[in-house]
């Protein structure tokens, strides 16, 4: 039979020389690219604190969730933990509640509590399911109160060298990975909201999101942190330069801690506590940009600033 079949030219012909350039090669090259990311990621728990602009606007959101999937769908076992500043505001603005804040931390008495826990349970943590869930059955919500997923107790910071009460302002004491090693096993995206319970079942609390998504990635055994902000990653001398420091070691950060904004310590003080404590590396990503856990995890380049051990483990990503 001959190669040339119905008008085709055959392999030895000149023209199989200059096969044309399909205009969906830069796709395979990008898809190519995340091999190795792939490879070394795939079957790992990534716990992604979701937050900031991210969590308002309705673009950045969607694509939030593209990515969640993506890395569920790749191989993956994303472990979403929120908070949910902005709508808190708003809502105890609605019922004329005082939004204060002491050290950082929202001062929340009983009447803020119910607040905190229905924006949280109620609204943020549907919302993202459902987002998540229009690609498939996958995600699941609960809040750290759920099967005692997280323990905390009274935190009272101090301000002055005094202690100071802030309400029910939790510090973790405990978690309990059963309930999300489960979901993940059964292919699950566990959604968690940070809110959670004392150990005599009394109490709730609410719980930074920064610290519950470190305190989880720890005790699953992460391989990856990833905190989305508002900004590019850690700045190396802000307000004087905004270049971002890409990537810098447990050593390295603890010397900057007391120089950070406040907005930046507990996500930082959450990502030296990841690392710590045997997740290999911890990001600070902008959340601001659509896929940017995409970019960070799949590419050569990255985007953010990421914390690794003081003995970086081969140097990968």
């Amino acid at each position: 039979m001959s190669d040339e079949k119905a008008g085709q030219p055959g392999t030895g012909s000149a023209a199989a020389g200059t096969a044309r350039k399909h205009t969906a090669l830069p796709k395979a090259e990008i898809l190519i690219e995340a091999l190795p990311w792939l490879t070394r990621h795939n079957g790992k728990v990534v716990v992604i604190k979701f937050g900031g602009n991210a969590m308002i606007d309705e673009d950045l959101k969607a694509a939030f969730a593209q990515d969640v999937v993506f890395l569920r769908q790749a191989g993956l076992k994303p472990v979403v933990v929120h908070g949910g500043g902005p709508q808190i505001n708003a809502q105890l603005d609605k019922q004329g509640l005082i939004s204060e804040f002491k050290a950082g931390l929202r001062v929340t008495t009983p009447e803020a509590m119910d607040v905190v826990r229905m924006v949280l349970a109620g609204h943020v943590q549907r919302e993202l399911v459902g987002l998540l869930n229009q690609h498939g059955p996958l995600a699941v919500g609960l809040t750290g109160e759920d099967a005692h997923t997280i323990t905390a107790t009274k935190h009272s910071p101090e301000i002055d060298g005094e202690l100071v009460d802030i309400g029910r302002v939790g510090e973790i004491i405990s978690i309990n990975t059963g309930a999300i090693e489960a979901l993940l096993s059964d292919g699950r995206i566990p959604v968690v909201s940070s809110i959670a319970r004392s150990a005599d079942d009394h109490h709730v609390y609410n719980v930074n999101a920064d610290t519950a998504a470190a305190a989880l990635a720890a005790a699953l055994g992460a391989e990856t942190l990833m905190v989305l902000t508002d900004v590019e990653g850690l700045y190396a001398d802000w307000p004087d330069s905004d270049e971002v420091i890409s990537r810098l070691t447990v050593s390295e950060l603890e010397k900057l801690l007391p120089e950070l904004s406040s907005g930046m310590v507990p996500k930082m003080r959450g990502c030296l506590h990841a690392v710590r404590n045997g997740v290999t590396t911890a990001r600070v990503i902008d959340g601001r940009v659509q896929h940017s856990i995409l970019l960070e995890i799949f590419t050569d380049e990255g985007i953010g600033t990421m914390v690794v051990p003081d003995e970086p483990q081969g140097g990968a990503k």
